[in-house]
């Protein structure tokens, strides 16, 4: 009996889905549940599984486009799981014989007297790709000397060319996998369709790492997560948004769709891409706990195992090129959001603290947000309060208020 693979439906909207990678081979016996096959669409990957013990015949090739529902292999039920082989008990080696003694290395027969450089000289030799043998010497014992090498390449000593094995001009192409073409369509529809703007601020980190230098230790003791930037700056943000509503809404036709929650992306570097997962209603939740989803949705997202769920319905993004060194960016919109916040790395800078110059750790980030929702005082506003409760971190207890006057009741 022969049993069909089809194609499950990765969401709604999505027709068709490229067959990434055979796990198994043609021929293969696989087993009920075993993963066989990665299938990519424009918005995830998944995973295709055998649904019966049987030999594998595959009928779609790997980079192939195929619908939602096709037969992609079949699994012939009749056939016997092969027997296992048993493995042979290694018998005790027998005592090897002692290694010969190692011949003592060959003394060097270059000498200063048979033409060795001075450090100086070697390191121009090397910079002109010269040898020894290139080099006329005029030093004492023979040693070649830094005017001999300048006179060797005054006299037009030829540098030593590169192996042609090490020259190539080589190409290679691969087709492009769906996400990649679905995320190069939204991206250039964003530039297209919005009024996308973008606006910076720097941020003084020294609170916010003199906190993690303190409890990170005994935060990851008693939540099992490290303590990252990531929930500061997530937690800042939902503070944020209620304050600024627009920059948490959404264009929907002729209307303004204004959300009362927090469904915070986090963009990830997969790889098969950036994705970027959500953490629904980040606004109720403790750091430990947004530490805890953004592992835990990290880890999906590397290992090919992220869902369309998992990345849908986010109201604002996240983005951080710090970890790859960037500086400084202009972070693109995920539609149909309205904004996202780019963080950056975290470099020393002199700067001015009560007349005085010091040196603080400085972030540098950036808001880009859509100018037909969001006006400029509203994006200024948004980013300056991110970065009083960063500079702060007291204030995200008091949703972004003064902690003296929450206690006062003032």
């Amino acid at each position: 009996m022969a049993v069909e693979l089809k194609v499950p439906s990765p969401g709604e909207s999505i027709s068709e889905v490229q067959i990434a990678r055979w796990i198994k081979k043609e021929g293969d016996f696989v087993e009920k549940d075993e993963e066989i096959a990665e299938i990519d669409s424009d918005k995830a990957t998944l995973m295709l599984v055998a649904e019966a013990d049987g030999v594998l015949t595959i009928l779609a090739k790997e980079g192939e486009t195929v619908a939602v529902g096709s037969v992609v292999a079949t699994i012939d039920t009749s056939v016997a799981a092969p027997a296992k082989k048993e493995t042979p008990v290694k018998s005790s080696p027998a005592k090897e014989a002692p290694a010969p003694a190692k011949a003592a290395a060959p003394v060097n027969s270059d000498s200063y007297a048979a033409g060795l450089p001075s450090v100086a000289a070697k390191k121009m030799m090397d910079e002109a790709g010269l040898s020894n043998k290139d080099v006329a010497a005029s030093g004492k014992d023979g040693r070649i000397t830094k005017g001999d090498v300048i006179s060797a390449i005054a006299n037009g000593t030829p540098k030593l060319s590169m192996p042609s094995s090490e020259v190539s001009r080589d190409q290679r192409r691969e087709k492009m996998t769906m996400l990649r073409k679905k995320v190069a369509e939204r991206l250039v529809s964003v530039k297209r369709n919005t009024a996308m703007l973008t606006t910076f601020n720097e941020i003084d980190m020294s609170a916010v790492m003199n906190v993690r230098k303190q409890y990170k230790d005994v935060f990851k003791e008693k939540h099992g997560v490290g303590l990252g930037f990531m929930s500061f700056f997530t937690k800042a943000v939902t503070e944020a948004l209620q304050a600024f509503p627009a920059v948490n809404a959404q264009i929907d036709g002729d209307e303004i769709v204004y959300h009362n929650y927090a469904d915070v992306g986090i963009a990830v570097s997969a790889p098969k891409g950036l994705m970027v997962p959500v953490i629904r209603n980040a606004e109720g939740l403790s750091l430990a706990q947004i530490e805890a989803t953004i592992a835990a949705l990290a880890t999906k997202a590397r290992d090919g195992k992220i869902s369309v769920e998992d990345m849908t319905g986010g109201t604002f993004t996240i983005t951080n090129g710090g970890v790859f060194g960037s500086m400084m960016s202009t972070p693109i919109i995920n539609p149909p959001q309205s904004a996202i916040l780019g963080m950056h790395n975290i470099v020393e800078r002199a700067v001015v603290v009560n007349g005085k110059i010091e040196v603080r750790p400085i972030m540098y980030v950036a808001l880009s947000y859509d100018h037909r929702i969001i006006d400029g005082r509203e994006s200024v506003g948004f980013l300056v309060k991110v970065k009083q409760m960063i500079e702060d971190p007291i204030k995200l207890m008091t949703g972004g208020n003064d902690p003296m006057k929450v206690l006062l009741g003032v």
